[in-house]
């Protein structure tokens, strides 16, 4: 296989891990860009130490840990200065975790990608453990209608620390369940019971409130194109804890950041 080929393949999976590192589709995706302009410009990039995969997420990571390429393209779409604009950059620890526990590489692999040996990506994965377990617990809302998947998604949010406010299985309940709860974290899945999109009634409910929302779906590749807008946090069916654990920690690490820029603005 060409390496055109297994970048080709690979691409979606990188676009869900840059887009949960970052917190946006737009941000997520243009050091995604920015990775795929560096090897047009030098497809040696990649080596031949590695599997393509982890070749490819190894060459994302040093752009996305890179100071000079934040200074030239500003991936994140801001003017801050550069000391600003590192803080939205997530540190090692919860690279770690991600790429452990959302995009399922091996320990092996996922100290080579971001260049540790494997006892300090142990550490790493470990210190991210301790950050999520001290996350303060916020009203979750789960949209889901299969019945067994959101009773697992519910124990799963509760074992967490977090409280269930409702389980809405159609387009309507989901919307009228969050003006009615105004819940701090959604859970959807994508295609609903009535035929009726998940993402369709949270973007309803985005034009009345500002929540995080990790979505969940048996087929993330159809929304990690970036040709149009999509989610910044994407979950593959079937699902598992740890999985769900690192993303809603993601999810609601860049709702309190926000939050807390907002305070200081005002």
């Amino acid at each position: 296989m060409s390496s055109a080929q297994t970048v080709s393949k690979d691409l979606p999976y990188l676009r869900r891990y840059a887009r949960a590192l970052s917190g946006s589709q737009s941000s997520g995706d243009a050091y995604v860009a920015a990775t795929l302009e560096a090897l047009i410009k030098d497809p040696g990039l990649l080596g031949s130490g590695s599997h393509g995969k982890v070749a490819l997420f190894r060459l994302f990571t040093k752009i996305w840990n890179s100071v000079a390429i934040n200074e030239k393209t500003d991936p994140i779409g801001t003017s801050l200065p550069v000391e600003r604009r590192l803080g939205h950059l997530t540190p090692r620890p919860r690279q770690a975790f991600l790429l452990v526990s959302v995009e399922g590489f091996s320990e092996d692999d996922a100290a080579d990608i971001i260049e540790v040996d494997k006892q300090k990506l142990r550490s790493l994965v470990e210190e991210a453990g301790r950050e999520l377990a001290a996350e303060i617990a916020t009203d979750a809302l789960i949209i889901e209608d299969e019945t067994f998947i959101a009773l697992d998604l519910e124990e799963l949010m509760e074992s967490l620390g977090h409280r269930v406010v409702g389980i809405a299985r159609t387009h309507t309940e989901a919307v009228a369940l969050a003006k009615a709860k105004r819940p701090g974290l959604i859970l959807a899945d994508i295609q609903l019971a009535d035929g009726s999109s998940g993402l369709d009634a949270v973007n309803e409910l985005l034009d009345t409130f500002e929540v995080p929302v990790i979505f969940i779906t048996a087929y993330p590749e159809r929304f990690l194109t970036g040709q149009r807008p999509e989610p910044a946090f994407l979950i593959a069916k079937p699902f598992q804890p740890a999985t769900v654990s690192a993303v809603v920690s993601q999810a609601l690490f860049f709702e309190r950041n926000a939050a807390r820029g907002q305070r200081r603005a005002s």
